[in-house]
């Protein structure tokens, strides 16, 4: 069936109350629509529980800290590190009380490789993405330290069927060289498509082992050698701005969901207190969807979602109020049972 998800940070500080209205919001889905509701996320709560620190504190024997420039590697775990871990405990205790008795999808979202590694520095150097020693290095650090949090949701809520979106909002940037070094006066090395490629698919397999779908995720922009890579890795579904796709763009979707991809889309966002027309965004999915030879019954497989995001870069940046964001989730919610209505007519 159409999913209908929600991927970014959430507004506030109130853990159990966010992780609660998301179930809410995400397991009150029209008929012939399967919500995916998803672990909170909120950035408000401190710079140790921002999306590039949650995810690198899973990292195995990488430890991190907060330096002057953002998160960056450490010689050995310190007060940051415990602050992270201690968060996240915090998280999945929370998940466990909101979701109690939830059977069902379950969706997880961090950065994935190419991004931290374009986020994250070295203990004494530039980002680590200028290192490929220390990039092999966190691929396989992350991939060990997600089947770690696999297994740790799994105990909270042992009805859930987890979905891992590997979020690389980055990945253009990393593939095209422009990533700036640490004095920002230069740019980091491209990294070659085969490379790139490699290194996601490692963590696509590792989490695929574990039992976990996985979804890689190109953010809001859209380049096709990015989508490629995300195609390459093996991942179960691919994830893109429905906003950020043309005649050329979606003839890439179209060879992906041939090739066995399923789809996640990101909706437009409500501009200027302006209304979104439910019907209008199905249509922008839809039609394009069929436009390119791909069966309507297809669209059962597709989920949309709300970003929340405010950048280019996935940054935590949170724009939206929470009355904003469960207005988005409302349309979303008719969006997907549109699109399943066209899947089944």
């Amino acid at each position: 069936m159409t999913g209908v998800s929600l991927l970014g940070p959430w507004p506030g500080t109130r853990l159990h109350e966010a992780q609660a209205t998301l179930l809410g919001e995400l397991t009150a889905v029209p008929e012939g629509v399967t919500g995916l509701p998803v672990a909170a996320q909120l950035p408000g709560r401190g710079p140790w529980a921002d999306s590039v620190a949650r995810t690198a504190s899973l990292l195995t024997e990488m430890p991190v800290e907060l330096g002057t420039h953002g998160w960056k590697l450490a010689d050995r775990p310190g007060r940051d590190l415990e602050r992270c871990h201690a968060n996240l405990r915090e998280e999945v205790d929370e998940l466990a009380i909101a979701a109690y008795g939830y059977t069902g999808p379950l969706v997880l979202s961090v950065r994935g490789p190419w991004t931290l590694a374009g986020s994250l520095y070295l203990a004494r150097g530039d980002r680590v993405l200028s290192d490929p020693g220390a990039v092999r290095a966190l691929v396989a650090s992350l991939g060990d330290g997600l089947t770690g949090l696999l297994g740790r949701v799994r105990a909270a809520v042992p009805g859930a069927q987890p979905v891992v979106v590997l979020r690389e909002p980055q990945l253009p940037d990393v593939l095209a060289g422009t990533v700036p070094t640490f004095s920002g006066f230069a740019r980091i090395r491209s990294v070659t498509t085969e490379v790139a490629t490699g290194a996601l698919a490692d963590v696509v397999r590792m989490l695929q082992g574990a039992g976990a779908r996985v979804v890689a995720h190109g953010g809001s922009r859209f380049a096709t050698r990015s989508f490629g890579v995300l195609a390459g890795s093996g991942a179960d579904d691919l994830g893109a701005a429905a906003a950020a796709l043309g005649s050329a763009q979606w003839e890439q979707v179209a060879g992906a969901v041939e090739d066995g991809r399923g789809m996640w889309f990101g909706l437009p966002r409500e501009r200027h207190g302006r209304r979104t027309d439910p019907t209008e965004v199905a249509r922008r999915v839809g039609g394009p969807w069929t436009a390119v030879g791909l069966p309507a019954a297809g669209l059962a497989d597709v989920a949309v979602h709300v970003e929340t995001s405010g950048t280019v870069s996935g940054a935590d940046v949170q724009t939206l109020r929470e009355a904003d964001l469960r207005s988005a989730l409302r349309v979303a919610r008719e969006v997907a049972a549109r699109l399943a209505e066209q899947a089944s007519g």
